[in-house]
């Protein structure tokens, strides 16, 4: 593991191991889900721990296919890759042999997901300033010509990660997807390529070059979606790059960084800073500081959908929407009434896993079903209402606005003289 005195927030260590023990979470720690496995009491047994499990898994998955059965075969990797790209996550350390190992036995859990899947799924090798990027391509059953949209993962994602592989929503919607392990992220980590302020959308537009080669891409439709910290590169790739004609982003990391790298859990600024390959704490403040979408939101053009939990405390709520503000229309903002940072599963939704939403809006773009002039707020209501198909929110998020409670001071608060000080 990386030295323990590398950063301030290593201190909060012995906190965070006893959230481990009590939550079975490493972060976002208002949903009651556990994450790891109850046998886990502290960070460093996760790796190991989650491995155990993992290779229990891939044995009966050996076994099903011995008998021919290669779709539990392939749901069974499935879990496996999931659980290998968990543990190998948890190590934020160069050339840990651990790390390799962990990491090679992902990839090779997903070979027999991309084997037995009913759709094709490649993983491809993407030129990109002097190396290459790796992606997964997953394409339409007999490869037709078709929409497609880049796939940018979130920090503890990587391209394996879990947009479901078996039960694709973008290819059920008739899109390709290609997920990016970009600058950072998974198999680049292994190869040291690093993120930098502004190279993640740099390997994006890569992608569509590379994209634009393949004959099952229409390069006039091709969308950006991305979740989390995907969601902050995500707006960037649209910023950047013309060819973008549809984004949708969820999981808000669209404004400053300061909640998720000072608030929050301590991994995830244990993890970015390996990720960015910077050593010292100071640096990579300022660093973090930099990394915003003022300067560029203005420069999404393209019909931009941004999603956002109510009480997110990774990206708040008072600081998503001045950048909401910054792009023009076409938009769309959801805010997700009583939720945090991840909308997956969740009621607000009908309980399902919330990926197929972001695929209809990109497609009803495609269609041509959204106006050049079109912007919407919503609150998605957390019960009662009609998910993501509820009407514009009268008045704003606030409380008063909300209910149609006029604002500002009552006689009685002001009293005879009014508001002296402050």
């Amino acid at each position: 593991m990386a030295k323990q005195t590398e950063r301030r927030r290593d201190n909060q260590q012995w906190m965070l191991d006893w959230i481990i023990k009590t939550t079975g979470r490493v972060q976002n720690f208002a949903y009651d889900n556990r994450v790891v496995p109850p046998e886990v009491k502290s960070y460093a047994q996760i790796h190991r721990v989650v491995d155990k499990h993992a290779r229990h898994v891939v044995s009966i998955a050996e076994e099903a296919e011995k008998a021919g059965h290669t779709q539990t075969a392939a749901e069974l990797y499935w879990v496996a890759s999931e659980h290998y790209r968990e543990a190998q996550h948890t190590i934020y350390e160069d050339d840990n042999p651990e790390k390799i190992y962990l990491h090679n036995m992902l990839l090779k859990c997903f070979d027999k997901v991309m084997q037995y899947a009913s759709h094709p799924i490649e993983r491809v090798e993407i030129p990109f300033e002097g190396n290459f990027i790796q992606g997964v391509l997953h394409m339409l059953p007999g490869r037709p010509k078709a929409p497609t949209v880049v796939f940018c993962p979130g920090m503890d994602m990587t391209k394996e990660a879990f947009v479901d592989a078996l039960n694709h929503p973008f290819v059920n919607r008739g899109m390709n997807c290609l997920h990016l392990d970009g600058p950072g992220q998974g198999t680049s980590n292994i190869r040291k390529i690093r993120v930098t302020l502004d190279n993640y959308e740099r390997a994006g537009s890569a992608a569509i070059d590379y994209l634009c080669t393949r004959p099952e891409v229409d390069p006039d439709r091709i969308g950006v979606s991305g979740f989390s910290m995907g969601s902050y590169w995500g707006m960037r790739l649209a910023a950047l790059d013309k060819r973008v004609k549809a984004v949708a982003t969820a999981a808000a990391c669209y404004g400053p960084k300061t909640a998720i790298f000072e608030q929050a859990s301590p991994r995830f600024k244990q993890v970015f800073m390996y990720m960015a390959g910077i050593h010292d704490e100071d640096e990579f403040d300022e660093f973090a500081s930099k990394m915003v979408l003022d300067d560029v939101a203005a420069n999404v053009t393209c019909p931009a959908l941004q999603v956002t939990g109510e009480y997110d405390p990774l990206a708040p709520l008072e600081t998503v929407l001045p950048i909401y503000d910054k792009v023009p229309a076409p938009k769309e903002l959801w805010v997700i009434e009583n939720d945090f940072h991840s909308p997956r599963n969740r009621p607000n939704f009908g309980g399902i896993d919330f990926y197929g939403f972001l695929a209809d809006w990109i497609m009803d773009v495609f269609d041509g079903k959204i106006a050049d002039d079109h912007q919407k707020e919503i609150l998605v209501p957390e019960h009662g209402g009609v998910g993501p198909y509820v009407g514009q929110i009268q008045g704003g998020f606030n409380l008063p606005e909300r209910i149609g409670v006029p604002g500002g001071l009552s006689d009685a608060q002001k009293g005879p003289a009014g508001i002296i000080g402050g």
